[in-house]
């Protein structure tokens, strides 16, 4: 059995050692979001899965809370959106009465992408949680509940990109 990762092996080492265990947690995660999306990096980037994810749980948005959401300017977001459209994961409407205003949405092919990274996501973390003994599941379960929540209220997730994270703390 390979040995856990000691979390003071980071760059710079500081870690606190009461949240060591989360550091190598956020690890495994972030490994998780790697390579769910690696399958799909020839078709879209990091910042245009976010997009994608945004479209996804909120439906038909604007520009404007695309680029908030991302924390970018209206034109690197509008380029990200152009891609996009391009790929053909992104319906981009105009309103006819005033062309400054543009909604967007997911095609079909948009939701299976979104779709394709969610379920591969959440299959390598199950794999993990899986490996765990069940007592330690339920445990694990209600400190993330706690975490998630703790999170909300020092704004570190939020529903901005995170998408309606409520469904998740029901």
């Amino acid at each position: 059995m390979p040995a856990v990762p000691d979390a003071t092996d980071d760059a710079n080492g500081s870690n606190e050692p009461e949240i060591a265990p989360l550091m190598v947690a956020s690890r495994a995660i972030t490994s998780a979001v790697v390579r769910s999306l690696a399958g799909v990096s020839h078709a879209v980037t990091v910042s245009q899965v976010r997009v994608l994810v945004m479209l996804s749980s909120k439906g038909r948005v604007n520009l404007s809370s695309v680029a908030d959401a991302l924390d970018v300017n209206m034109s690197n977001a509008s380029r990200t959106c152009d891609r996009l459209v391009r790929n053909g994961y992104v319906d981009r409407q105009v309103d006819p009465h005033d062309r400054r205003h543009v909604s967007l949405a997911l095609t079909r092919s948009g939701r299976r992408l979104v779709h394709t990274v969610m379920d591969h996501r959440a299959r390598l973390l199950s794999d993990v949680v899986a490996e765990m003994p069940t007592a330690s599941r339920e445990t694990l379960m209600q400190g993330l509940e706690a975490f998630n929540e703790a999170a909300l209220r020092v704004e570190l997730l939020t529903d901005r990109l995170d998408g309606d994270i409520s469904r998740w703390l029901s």
